[in-house]
């Protein structure tokens, strides 16, 4: 009896194996191996036309972060309300997407909505305003937030900290594989998306899953609809992958993904 148990404690002496170590890595996320979220920015009609029904058709979740003055918002709510009661998230991309026109390459920007030139206040105010406009869409009162253009601050102002109280997280643009407790929850890490086969997303996941981290996509046109596009047929392809290794990954909205890594950082 003496001889069962000492051989196997030899062995894990040897090769240097935690026990604890491995059981706490692949159950990670949620008795997971890693989590995945899948987020969509600027409320475009493709979110509508091609995303929602490409998620659907795998029963996977994913985050749409709406800009509230998108025409495609004001002309097709009913559809953002189906999409939401259906478990999709409408997350808060600002009412009007302020981008700092100070920076290199923000030609784009226009004068009315340069956040170089707003007070904190205004980016509070119209944050808000589009918090009241999505929970008259989809009745809910807890969301995430994502920085337009992944700008922080105004001035140095770091805007977001007077709603912070306000949402589960705030996803940004910088990419990187992240464990629960390394994850900033007021400037999530995501891997922009464009123009990327599906190889290069699948790989993500494939590094995701051996490093029980958690990998946030930002997408903004999908099979068209944006100058920052993916090919709809690589897209696809990541989500049959997702679906077919739902054991290993977590898919799910931010929403549910930050409010799981905020209870796992009140852990010691």
């Amino acid at each position: 009896m003496l001889q069962k148990f000492v051989i196997p404690f030899f062995i894990i002496c040897l090769t240097g194996v935690n026990v604890t170590v491995i059981a706490q890595q692949t159950t990670l996320w949620n008795h997971k191996k890693c989590a995945v979220v899948l987020t969509y920015d600027d409320a475009i009609d493709i979110d509508l036309d091609n995303v929602v029904p490409a998620l659907d058709s795998v029963n996977l979740k994913g985050t749409f972060y709406i800009i509230g003055a998108s025409p495609a918002i004001n002309n097709r709510i009913p559809e953002w309300r189906k999409a939401a009661s259906n478990g999709h998230e409408l997350g808060n991309h600002t009412l009007f997407h302020p981008c700092d026109g100070s920076l290199p390459g923000r030609g784009f920007v226009s004068p009315q909505h340069n956040l170089y030139t707003y007070t904190v206040q205004r980016a509070v105010d119209e944050i808000r305003a589009n918090n009241c406009l999505l929970k008259a869409i989809d009745g809910k009162t807890r969301r995430t937030f994502a920085y337009p253009c992944g700008d922080l601050t105004i001035h140095d102002t770091a805007f977001y900290q007077q709603v912070a109280s306000e949402f589960s997280g705030a996803r940004g643009v910088v990419p990187a594989l992240l464990t629960p407790h390394e994850v900033k929850l007021d400037n999530i890490n995501s891997y922009a998306i464009i123009n990327h086969d599906a190889a290069y997303m699948i790989n993500l996941v494939k590094e995701a899953m051996r490093t029980h981290t958690l990998l946030v996509f930002l997408f903004h046109g999908v099979g068209g609809g944006h100058a920052l596009n993916v090919d709809k047929t690589a897209h696809s392809q990541l989500l049959h992958f997702l679906q077919q290794n739902e054991k290993d990954i977590w898919v799910a909205p931010m929403v549910d993904v930050a409010d799981y890594i905020q209870q796992q950082q009140s852990q010691p």
